[in-house]
Parts: C-alpha cells; sequence; structure tokens
C-alpha cells in the first residue's frame, strides 16, 4: 500500500508563479545576475531552441518559466522581498532592468519598496521590511502626511510606456 504524499512538493509553496516570455533563456540570465536565482530545470520546447518548461529557485521561492506561445505579451508581477532594497535594486538595473518607481521612504506598514521592469517587461516589486507592526498602527500610520506621502510616491509610474 503506497503512502499519500505531502499535497505540496518539498521546496515548493502553495502558490507558484510563471513567467512566460519571448526569450526565457534571457530572463533566466536576468533572474541570475540581479537575485542570485539558482537555475534548477530547463527542458527544451517542441520547437528547436525554446524552452518549454523551466525553473529557478529565488531565495525560498521557486519561479517557473517557458517560452511563450501566446499571441500576445503577457507580463508576469511579482513582489519579491530582500534584505537590502537599494543593494538589490542597483544590482538589478547593473543586470539590464528600468527603475519604474524609484526606493521609497518606509511605508506605513512598515516595508520599503521600489518596482522594476525587467529586460522582458515583467514588472516586479522589490520590498524590504524595515519595521514590523500592528496592523491597527498600520493603519493609524496610513492618515499621517509623511506616509500619505511615501504611498504616493509608489503610485507614481515613471515608465508611462507601461499604460
Amino acid at each position: 500500500m503506497s503512502v499519500k504524499p505531502d499535497p505540496i512538493p518539498e521546496g515548493y509553496g502553495t502558490v507558484t508563479p510563471w513567467i512566460s516570455t519571448k526569450d526565457t533563456a534571457r530572463v533566466i540570465d536576468f533572474l541570475k545576475a540581479a537575485f542570485d536565482a539558482e537555475e534548477l530545470a530547463r527542458v527544451e520546447g517542441p520547437v528547436p531552441g525554446k524552452i518549454g518548461h523551466a525553473e529557478v529557485r529565488i531565495g525560498t521561492s521557486i519561479v517557473m518559466l517557458f517560452d511563450t506561445p501566446f499571441k500576445v505579451d503577457t507580463p508576469a508581477l511579482l513582489r519579491l522581498y530582500v534584505e537590502d532594497a537599494e543593494a538589490v535594486l542597483q544590482k538589478a538595473v547593473d543586470a539590464g532592468a528600468a527603475v519604474v518607481t524609484p526606493l521609497t521612504d518606509v511605508q506605513a506598514w512598515g516595508d520599503r519598496i521600489a518596482r522594476l521592469r525587467d529586460p522582458l517587461g515583467n514588472i516586479w516589486w522589490l520590498q524590504e521590511r524595515v519595521e514590523a507592526l500592528e496592523p491597527e498602527e498600520a493603519m493609524r500610520r496610513m492618515e499621517e502626511p509623511e506616509y500619505v506621502k511615501a504611498m504616493e510616491q509608489t503610485q507614481v509610474l515613471d515608465a508611462p510606456d507601461l499604460i
């Protein structure tokens, strides 16, 4: 009699993001350079030279990727918690990313945030937790002018070609 395995394979979370691009190999190279991603798997697709399935680990998360079969671009939107948002943002820019939102001041809920677009158009929210707040404190802060201003900064797109 076989034992039923755990419902979630080891190393995976309950949600796994997919990135579908026209050049998955290039995205994998970017992820390695920008976020120290570890490539776990790469399988050629039915079309020679195209990637049908790939997986990378970034920190504690696995991201799956493949060369798109879609007729329209479908950029991914991903949040990445990091220990040093300023350093990771610079590393990502050095690897070819474009800044969408510069690194913010601390937000009402205790994070600093920057947004960037990778070379294939995927948007990454870099977030650095600098304060651990109770929900009531975060809600109270959302009324304070300094935090309202910080939130407004995250709503500005410095890359108008995104919309």
